[in-house]
């Protein structure tokens, strides 16, 4: 009798570990899913959740109990890390004009650099003035991509409560980013 190959691997599963292995095969689909609920692609989904299961190797002696909440930790921070470059690329381009001409430039011109390295800092400023708990609670939607609910929950208030402080925090940042000497 011909043996079937084994089915295929994730590149950092290790096979002398047949309990982990399946704790993963079993928590992959589960872990996209996760992922791609917070409103990824299904390919940058994989990816979080590959690297997540790669950084867990090192964990691999551990039960599934601890496993299953130090997997998610983990997809989660590779998630946050990912928004704040996308938020820091997205913050660069606000105040631009969105014409074919700056379209089709390749890289911005020395002057466009630095107008946009002021636009982020005006920005950072801005977020870093507003009060502890509306930042809080605007750095929690924006950054970490938390529903109004979801934070509400987190910080033991109700849903309007979050709602006035996201638009005080909106206000705040739109009067500070149209004021002419910045924040």
């Amino acid at each position: 009798m011909i043996e079937s190959e084994p089915p295929e691997r994730d590149p950092g599963v290790s096979a002398d570990d047949p309990v982990f292995e399946s704790f993963l095969r079993n928590e992959s689909a589960a872990l996209v899913g996760y992922l791609r609920s917070r409103r990824l692609d299904p390919e940058d989904a994989r990816d979080i959740a590959q690297e997540a299961q790669m950084r867990l190797l090192r964990y691999r002696g551990q039960d599934a109990e601890i496993l299953r909440p130090l997997l998610y930790r983990i997809a989660s921070n590779l998630l946050r890390d990912r928004w704040r470059q996308q938020s820091t690329q997205r913050v660069t381009w606000i105040g631009q004009s969105t014409d074919a001409e700056t379209v089709a430039t390749e890289d911005p011109g020395p002057d466009q650099l630095a107008a946009q390295q002021q636009e982020l800092a005006r920005a950072k400023s801005a977020i870093a003035a507003l009060p502890a708990h509306c930042r809080g609670v605007y750095l929690l939607n924006r950054i970490e991509g938390m529903s109004y609910t979801q934070i509400a929950r987190h910080m033991g208030v109700s849903v309007k409560a979050v709602e006035k402080q996201i638009s005080k925090a909106l206000a705040l940042l739109r009067q500070a980013m149209d004021s002419p000497g910045g924040s």
